[in-house]
């Protein structure tokens, strides 16, 4: 069956958004627009496996919609909406817990990494979150997501659901007259040279808004002052830039700058090196200033002036909400009928 090519995502407001979510995520969602249809989530209920402040929270989903508006996503032309206000999101992840087996879920490695030792209190949301996010996906039949490294596991395990549910049901499907299968196999979408961007004082380290240092990133919410001082501060080696990637090897701070600087400039890292190779890292950091601010500066002016008007942040989400609300309805419509439930 052949299904319209359609993109989900979403980022997790949690606040204090960073180059790593630019560069990782929303940069990537931008680029998609013109080759896709878009649905772009403010994934709330993924944000709440994890207690939080119910006050910071709501400032946070609006910092993350704006985030998406500032970069150049356009909520006209695609959806930009928070998760929490389309119901099929909770309704769908319960019917894919029945459908997803424990031993997958057993084998996600990062609810392992998030509970840490302390797995017995961990929240069960945070257990069968990856059941939420194949549903986030699915519930608008999604054929395609960007993903980094750290989620493909969870997007395989949304193939598996879909394709065991295919399965399960393909007779309730074929006689509700949707077709052999009913819901894709959604396939990943990798991100571009810095789609894992690591911290600006340990390159072995992905940048995180939880590091207690804050001169480890750069947040979209620095001005250009910021911005600056925090790239002259970024550790490197005592050694020149290589010419060849290959010399990168072995020094991870020189990596992750020129990976930064190549994903900003939308270049590779071959063509930063043959422009930077064999030259100190003072000359270097002074052009991936100025790429940052040229590139950076802008989104955080006009995030800070969206932030502003959470009004109009409100608005644009429930027309979002609404419009994604209407495509999931009709999905679960039709997962009831195929499952059985009488609605």
């Amino acid at each position: 069956m052949a299904f319209q090519q359609r993109v989900f995502s979403g980022v997790q407001p949690t606040g204090n958004l960073h180059l790593g979510n630019y560069l990782g995520a929303i940069k990537r969602f931008v680029e998609l627009q013109d080759s896709y249809d878009c649905l772009y989530c403010v994934v709330d209920l993924h944000a709440i496996t994890v207690w939080q402040d119910p006050v910071e929270l709501k400032r946070s989903i609006r910092e993350v919609t704006a985030a998406y508006l500032a970069a150049g996503i356009d909520p006209k032309r695609h959806i930009v909406f928070n998760q929490s206000q389309v119901s099929g999101h909770a309704e769908l992840a319960w019917v894919f817990n029945c459908v997803a087996r424990l031993g997958w879920l057993n084998r996600m490695t990062q609810f392992k990494e998030k509970a840490g030792k302390d797995r017995e209190n961990a929240s069960v949301g945070l257990y069968a979150y990856p059941n939420l996010m194949a549903a986030d996906i699915l519930l608008y039949r999604a054929t395609h997501v960007p993903v980094g490294e750290d989620q493909k596991q969870h997007l395989e395990l949304a193939r598996d659901i879909a394709q065991k549910f295919n399965n399960d049901f393909g007779t309730s499907i074929a006689a509700n007259g949707l077709g052999e299968t009913y819901f894709p196999l959604p396939e990943p979408l990798i991100g571009g040279p810095a789609a894992r961007v690591m911290s600006l004082r340990d390159g072995s380290k992905k940048m995180s808004k939880s590091d207690p240092s804050d001169l480890s990133r750069i947040n979209l919410s620095d001005d250009a002052d910021a911005i600056a001082s925090k790239v002259r501060k970024a550790k490197t080696d005592p050694e020149p830039l290589p010419g060849e990637v290959e010399g990168l090897k072995g020094r991870p701070e020189a990596e992750n700058l020129v990976g930064i600087y190549a994903a900003l400039s939308g270049t590779g890292k071959e063509e930063v090196l043959a422009s930077f190779g064999g030259g100190q890292f003072s000359t270097f950091k002074g052009a991936l200033v100025e790429l940052a601010v040229d590139k950076l500066g802008p989104i955080g002016a006009e995030m800070k002036r969206l932030v502003a008007d959470p009004g109009h942040i409100d608005a644009v989400l429930r027309d979002g909400a609404d419009r994604a609300r209407a495509m999931a309805d009709v999905t679960m419509r039709e997962v009831k009928d195929i499952v059985g439930l009488v609605r």
